[in-house]
């Protein structure tokens, strides 16, 4: 069974959205905090984490061949994205043979924004990678909710001309997790929660890659 007919099955891909948190009122920080990590830890726990083996693999694919990674994201979820950027680039550059290219389509807000006025902002993340991408490259897009229509929108044209996709989503996932090659999906309906460990992920991935192609020796001497 592939990856999008598991995502797509009636039990993977159940209509119930997650559990809300906070569904009380609380009245102290420290209750609260505790909480907080204690739906982290649930969350953490749902995800699939042979998803993010094959995210590893078609992203160390792409860093090895000299392929272009793309990422993408709304809000909160874009400052994941630009962070991608720099962790996917300058980190798991550093003291591997690798040479990412990484580019970030949230970054550029003269760019997005005559996007955004002069067609729709819809076609944001759509129209940068018309001009921009080839087939073989890959696209990282980020969305809580997974229902973003230019999250949406990138991955469907994505897919339609043979870039890679891999979607991070939380709540049930929406059209983003079904479109996309490959789903980290994280089961919450906290916004903090999902991209706390969406960033973790993005992080976790970059670490793995660069330990992955480090000589054994500088792996214990090195910073991650």
């Amino acid at each position: 069974m592939t990856g999008i007919q598991a995502l797509s099955s009636p039990v993977a891909m159940a209509d119930m959205p997650p559990a809300k948190f906070p569904s009380v009122r609380y009245w102290r920080a420290d209750s609260y905090c505790d909480a907080y990590f204690e739906e982290s830890a649930r969350a953490a726990a749902s995800i699939d984490w042979s998803e993010v083996d094959r995210a590893a693999r078609i992203l160390t694919d792409a860093y090895t061949t000299g392929a272009t990674v793309f990422s993408c994201g709304n809000g909160g979820s874009a400052a994941i994205a630009n962070h991608l950027q720099c962790d996917h680039l300058k980190g798991v550059r550093t003291k591997t043979d690798l040479s990412p290219r990484v580019v970030s389509l949230s970054s550029n807000v003269e760019l997005l924004t005559a996007i955004a006025n002069d067609i729709g902002y819809d076609d944001v993340f759509t129209y940068q990678l018309e001009s921009q991408s080839k087939a073989g490259d890959v696209l990282m897009a980020i969305s809580s909710s997974g229902r973003s229509p230019n999250i949406v929108g990138a991955l469907a044209w994505a897919r339609e001309h043979d870039v890679h996709t891999i979607a991070l989503t939380g709540f049930t996932g929406g059209a983003a997790r079904t479109v996309a090659d490959v789903a980290i999906h994280v089961d919450c309906s906290n916004y903090g929660v999902i991209e706390d460990l969406h960033q973790a992920a993005m992080h976790a991935i970059a670490q793995y890659i660069r330990q992955s192609r480090m000589p054994p020796e500088l792996i214990e001497s090195s910073a991650f």
